[in-house]
C-alpha cells in the first residue's frame, strides 16, 4: 500500500482531494500519443501526482501560497490591505508563485500548460481564492505536462 504524501494531507485539510486535481487535469485532457484513453489518463495523473505531491519543494511553496493567502485574506501583508488583495489591481505574487510551481514540476512545458489552466479555471480551481488557484493550477499543470511528456517518450521509445 502507498502511503499518502504528507503534502497530499495537508491538500485535504484545505479541502482539496487527490480526485478533485485529477478531476481538474481531467478537464483539460486532450488525448496524446501513450495517453489515448481517459482511463489511461486517470491511472497516469494519480502516479504523477503521487510523485510530486512528495517532493519537500512542491510542498514549501504550495504551503507558502497557502500562508499568503490566509495572511492576505486577514489584512496581514504589508502594504496588501483587504480591498486591494480582493480587488488585485497590481498583485502578481499569486502568479509569480504559480510560474515558480508550474516551473519546477514540469520546465517551460509546464509553464506553458500553466497558462492554459489559469486562463480557463478548470474543476477545483475555480473554486480557490487567488493565491491558491494559482498555486494549485500550477501543480496540476505540471504533473499535466509530466504526464504527456512521459507518455510521449514512452511511446517514441516503443517504436
Amino acid at each position: 500500500m502507498t502511503k499518502t504524501p504528507p503534502l497530499l494531507e495537508y491538500l485535504e485539510k484545505e479541502g482539496i482531494t487527490l480526485k478533485s486535481l485529477i478531476d481538474s487535469a481531467l478537464e483539460m485532457y486532450v488525448p496524446h500519443p501513450g495517453v489515448e484513453t481517459q482511463e489511461k489518463a486517470v491511472e497516469q495523473f494519480k502516479e504523477e501526482f503521487l510523485d510530486v505531491l512528495d517532493d519537500v519543494n512542491v510542498s514549501t511553496l504550495i504551503v507558502a501560497a497557502f500562508h499568503a493567502q490566509h495572511e492576505a485574506e486577514n489584512g496581514r501583508i504589508p502594504g496588501l490591505t483587504k480591498e486591494r488583495f480582493m480587488g488585485r489591481p497590481g498583485l502578481v505574487a499569486d502568479e509569480l508563485i504559480g510560474i515558480a510551481i508550474a516551473t519546477y514540476i514540469g520546465g517551460s512545458r509546464g509553464m506553458f500548460e500553466f497558462v492554459r489552466f489559469d486562463q480557463a479555471k478548470p474543476g477545483i480551481l475555480s473554486q480557490l481564492p487567488p493565491l491558491t488557484n494559482d498555486a494549485i493550477g500550477a501543480l496540476v499543470a505540471g504533473v499535466s505536462s509530466n504526464v504527456y511528456t512521459k507518455a510521449l517518450k514512452t511511446k517514441n521509445q516503443k517504436q
